[in-house]
């Protein structure tokens, strides 16, 4: 006699889910004045400034038929590029190939940024329609990290607005007495090597290939 599998959890509570966005906003509040209003097209020059500062974005991105992806991106200070006050580029440093982000965005032509400041609790969301370019004259502006980029996503701004930094208020994230102990959580070669699931190789070899890919993580 055979038996079915038992589902994920996520299967047992989607039978039940909210299914519609009326019965959501039910749930909610209605947003306050200030926070639908500081939405805008374009970019101020205190939203420049931020952008300038930035040294970790955050992209989310979707392919054709639904999958998301997020994936950070990460420079000096200011190394994504503000061309004009409806378009921010961001240069694309060689990271593992798969290419995921750059592939989502040329299938449907859209992405959204969150850009982070290391230490500060201010952020900023930028949503628009987005395009990856390998224009010489647009790369070799890109030079953040020494030489131009093979390739540059650029995003039209549709909607950009400061996120309400609770968030990272709560993550405690830039408050190092509150984050665990290293030896409380997984190392980065661990993880990998469980992924992986290739018996040949062992915890060195992954930490041998992560210090090569660090050693050389601009070229």
């Amino acid at each position: 006699m055979t038996t079915t599998p038992a589902g994920s959890a996520f299967d047992s509570l989607r039978s039940d889910a909210v299914s519609d966005q009326e019965a959501l906003r039910r749930a909610y509040a209605l947003p306050s004045d200030a926070a639908l209003r500081k939405q805008m097209t374009e970019l101020t020059d205190q939203a420049r400034r931020l952008i300038a500062c930035s040294s970790l974005v955050l992209i989310s991105s979707v392919d054709a038929g639904g999958n998301c992806d997020v994936s950070p991106r990460g420079g000096p200070a200011g190394f994504v590029s503000v061309l004009d006050s409806r378009t921010v580029a961001i240069p694309d440093a060689t990271g593992n190939k798969r290419l995921d982000t750059l592939q989502n965005v040329i299938a449907t032509g859209r992405a959204g940024l969150l850009f982070l400041v290391p230490g500060r609790t201010t952020t900023l969301r930028v949503n628009g329609r987005a395009c990856v370019s390998t224009r010489p004259e647009l790369l070799s502006q890109l030079t953040a990290v020494g030489k131009p980029p093979v390739s540059a996503l650029v995003v039209g701004i549709d909607e950009v607005y400061p996120h309400c930094p609770k968030s990272l208020m709560r993550a405690g994230a830039w408050k190092p007495e509150q984050w665990l102990p290293a030896d409380a959580q997984p190392t980065s070669a661990e993880v990998t090597l469980a992924q992986l699931r290739m018996p040949h190789l062992t915890i060195a070899d992954i930490e041998r290939n992560e210090a090569e890919s660090l050693k050389y993580r601009y070229e």
